[in-house]
């Protein structure tokens, strides 16, 4: 259960008398659990109605601690079972409504349609090309540009993993502030070789041949990866000689 601040002393800007955080608070709040949440994130997902936080009569976003809960809950059902956000949306509003709903997860692809299903452990997602472009919101010239860079790249069967949508997310956001993808090349192979090392330290685990062993092959990973996101944003924040919020 993600635990919030009464009052948010301690994590930042604190929350204001009527209980109310903004959302440099929000992300102290929910990095505790989800390092690699960004105020973009935040943003984008506010964007796609998973949350919809209060505004000051300045525009600034307000958030109540049934959205730190609800996005909360976001992030974990995408780390955890892989959803994507129209599943998930979905899901939640379902749960409000009193409904009793199983989670699913995102299967297999057929006839181009995503194919929910039940199921008790994480499951990779898989998206059509379609839905990518949809719920990232750009055309097909951008995302063959983009797999051009490496940046976004198909599965197998020409599906895309569902965290694709983040990085779309991710790529646009940057775009804004003027920084093109053929910029992000570097952070790219900066990206695969920390997968890489990561895959190295794990490598022995997941060739076990105790399934347990194997799972945990899995959770270490995602440690590691934590890990190493953590330490690339300290990294950035040292060269640049500032601190995020």
């Amino acid at each position: 259960m993600l635990q919030t601040p009464s009052g948010g002393a301690g994590h930042g800007t604190a929350a204001t008398d009527s209980g109310l955080m903004s959302i440099g608070t929000v992300l102290n709040v929910l990095r505790d659990e989800f390092p690699e949440v960004t105020i973009s994130k935040i943003r984008f997902l506010e964007s796609e109605g998973l949350i919809e936080p209060q505004r000051t009569p300045s525009g600034y976003r307000k958030f109540s601690n049934r959205d730190v809960e609800r996005l909360g809950h976001v992030l974990r059902m995408q780390r955890d079972h892989y959803l994507p956000l129209k599943v998930i949306r979905e899901h939640l509003d379902a749960m409000e409504r009193g409904e009793a709903v199983a989670l699913p997860t995102v299967g297999r692809q057929r006839d181009g349609e995503t194919v929910l299903e039940v199921s008790e452990g994480p499951t990779a997602a898989r998206i059509g090309r379609a839905e990518l472009l949809a719920a990232a919101e750009i055309g097909e010239t951008e995302l063959v540009e983009w797999e051009s860079y490496g940046l976004i790249t198909p599965l197998p069967d020409g599906a895309y993993d569902a965290e694709a949508v983040t990085v779309a997310a991710l790529v646009v956001e940057l775009g804004r502030f003027g920084i093109e993808p053929r910029h992000l090349r570097a952070m790219k192979a900066a990206a695969d070789r920390e997968a890489g090392l990561v895959d190295q330290v794990v490598a022995p685990l997941k060739r076990h041949r105790n399934p347990q062993t194997r799972a945990h092959a899995q959770a270490r990973a995602k440690e590691l990866a934590g890990l190493t996101v953590k330490l690339h944003a300290a990294l950035v924040q040292t060269a640049l000689g500032v601190r995020l919020p």
